[in-house]
Parts: structure tokens; sequence; C-alpha cells
């Protein structure tokens, strides 16, 4: 009697083609993005750098300290990074459908991968922009600052989850319609001024903070902070809030780019 061969253990096709889809999407964007252009990456950080110095020109001309700290460069800096890290990777993975259009028509690359792919090289990115902008912050200057650091991780986690969730959603939105682009252009534009960049919410007076309470980025700014002040707690900031309206956003958007993708790429 002769015995059956044994079956062979199949192997994840999917996810070892999923991860060589979005590596070469990292690369080809890597390629046209930053490797074309005059400076490449030194863009990325001199975009940060020059926005907290021109803050730190104009508001150490009108005050004697910033509200937290007795460095101006330093309070700047922990509200335009996480700020700026937020509006580039939200914007990019919006765009990641239009951008992978193209690649899209293959059946070897979904848009799931374009997402993962646009995020993770454009986190990344802002990562390593964070590090050298706050580093070198605290090195120029005598800012005798303690840091907390599982709380600046938390921080740029929230900031990483939250643009992941807004950017999905608005990818689906986006695609949609140039109209609601429009829309978040328009949004965007007061976001830098009622996010707390160069405030603390503890300024604000009700029932102005009660509103300004549900913006998200409040949030993540205050944390950074508290990372980066120890006589700073901050006791307004809510991690579930911020995680509850990411989560909601990326589950939305996934939904709906799920159930439209393709009525999107044939648009």
């Amino acid at each position: 009697m002769s015995s059956l061969p044994l079956a062979r253990p199949r192997m994840p096709r999917r996810r070892f083609a999923s991860m060589r889809a979005i590596m070469a999407l990292i690369l080809r964007e890597m390629s046209t993005r930053y490797g074309r252009s005059p400076g490449g990456y030194l863009w990325a950080v001199l975009e940060p750098v020059a926005g907290i110095a021109l803050l730190t020109l104009v508001f150490a001309a009108a005050f004697r300290s910033p509200p937290l700290g007795t460095n101006f460069a330093v309070f700047y800096a922990t509200g335009m990074v996480p700020f700026l890290i937020f509006t580039g990777v939200q914007g990019t993975v919006a765009g990641a459908l239009n951008y992978s259009r193209q690649l899209l028509a293959y059946p070897t690359v979904t848009y799931l991968d374009a997402l993962l792919a646009r995020f993770a090289l454009n986190f990344m990115t802002q990562l390593m922009v964070a590090y050298i902008v706050l580093g070198g912050c605290i090195l120029i200057f005598d800012t005798r600052l303690t840091l907390n650091l599982p709380v600046i991780i938390e921080a740029f986690a929230l900031t990483g989850l939250l643009s992941l969730g807004i950017g999905t959603l608005n990818c689906y939105l986006f695609s949609r319609s140039n109209i609601f682009q429009q829309v978040w252009s328009i949004l965007m534009r007061p976001a830098f001024i009622v996010s707390g960049v160069f405030f603390l919410f503890e300024a604000i007076p009700e029932p102005y903070s009660d509103y300004l309470w549900f913006n998200p980025l409040i949030h993540v700014l205050g944390l950074m902070r508290r990372g980066f002040y120890s006589t700073y707690d901050a006791t307004y900031v809510s991690v579930t809030f911020v995680v509850g309206v990411s989560l909601t956003c990326l589950a939305l958007g996934l939904l709906l780019l799920w159930r439209f993708h393709a009525e999107l790429l044939d648009r």
C-alpha cells in the first residue's frame, strides 16, 4: 500500500509579495522625491530649522522669556517638530493612491502597500529630522533640561498614529473629489495657530480652551513638552482621545478604500 506524499506547508506568498511591493515603493519614492532635487534630504531639515529660527527671533524681541522654560528655540522646537511631522506624514499618506496610481494596476501591488510605504518612509524621515533639530537645540543651547524619554517616545508614536489615521481617511476623500482636498487645505491654514505651537493650552481662557481641547494636536504637543520640561504636567492631555480619533479615522478610511478603491482608480 503506497503512502500519500506529505503535503508541503504553503508559504505566505502574499506576505512576501506585499513586503517586496512596499520596499519597491519606498525605493521609488526615495529616488523621485529626494534623489532628484538639489539638497535632497537637506531641505527636510532646513524647513523646521528656518521656522524655529524665525519664531525665536520674533518672539525673543517681544518677550523676555518663553511661556515655558528659558530658551525660545527649544520651546518652539517642541511645538513645531511634531506639528510638521503630522502635516508632512498625513499629507503624503493622503496622496498615496494618486501617487502610485500606475503601479496599482499590477495585481501584486495593493492600495494598502501604497499607504504603508508612504507612511513608513516619510515617518522615518521626519523622525530623523526631529532627532537632528531637537538634538541640535539641546547641544547648542544651555537648556539644562531633564528629558523624560518614555514620554517623548509616546508623543512621537501618537503623532505617527494620528498622521496615519487622518491621512488614510483623507486618502479616500481626496481621491473621491478635489473639493475635499481644498476644504482640508483651508482648515489646515489656521491649524498652526490653534495647535499650541507658540503658546500653552493653559493660557487660553474659557470657553475657547474647551473648544481647542478637541484638537488632537493640542494633546500631542502638550505631551511632547511634558517630556522635555519636568515641571510641566500638561494635565489636560488625553492619550485616549488621540488614540480614539486616530483609530476611528484609520478604520473608516480603510473600510472606504477597501470598498471603493477599484472605482477610485478607474476615475
